[in-house]
């Protein structure tokens, strides 16, 4: 959203996944709305399971949109409270939206006046690359992006 003066509203967009790169993108984003008073949306895109429509058949015990839906908001909350607490310092809000991770997160962003993912680390040379999410998220994102790195047990 953005006032009618064309600024981006104070709310930061975090992808969360419930990987530990994802968790140190929320509690960056935590820590950067306490400073900014901004709130945060808290997004995890879900997907239809491949084996769903396998064929054009459905398995017997298929799961519902519903049922997708609930997993996935439930997981969602367990994420935010095993990592930031159950009673966070700064407002979030659980958002989540059926697509693929990157539209999702971009469609979430518009409006925002930050996006932060989180990026995981490889070691070495390829520790120095994005993945494909937050590579593309930098390269199309309609606000700031910040990328954070999960740490990897040690400073040096």
């Amino acid at each position: 959203m953005t006032d009618p003066t064309g600024r981006a509203d104070d709310r930061i967009v975090v992808g969360v996944d419930g990987s530990e790169p994802s968790r140190e993108a929320l509690r960056w984003a935590v820590r950067q709305a306490g400073l900014t008073g901004a709130s945060i949306d808290a997004v995890m895109a879900w997907e239809w399971p491949g084996y769903v429509t396998w064929g054009g058949m459905m398995p017997p015990a298929a799961p519902t949109e519903e049922t997708i839906e609930e997993s996935t908001q439930q997981t969602l909350l367990t994420t935010i409270a095993e990592t930031v607490g159950a009673a966070p310092p700064v407002e979030i809000r659980a958002l989540t939206q059926p697509g693929g991770p990157v539209q999702v997160l971009l469609d979430a962003a518009r409006g925002a006046s930050l996006l932060v993912v989180g990026c995981r680390g490889l070691g070495g040379f390829k520790g120095a690359l994005l993945g494909s999410v937050s590579q593309h998220i930098s390269h199309h994102a309609p606000c700031p992006v910040v990328i954070v790195r999960a740490h990897l047990g040690d400073d040096s």
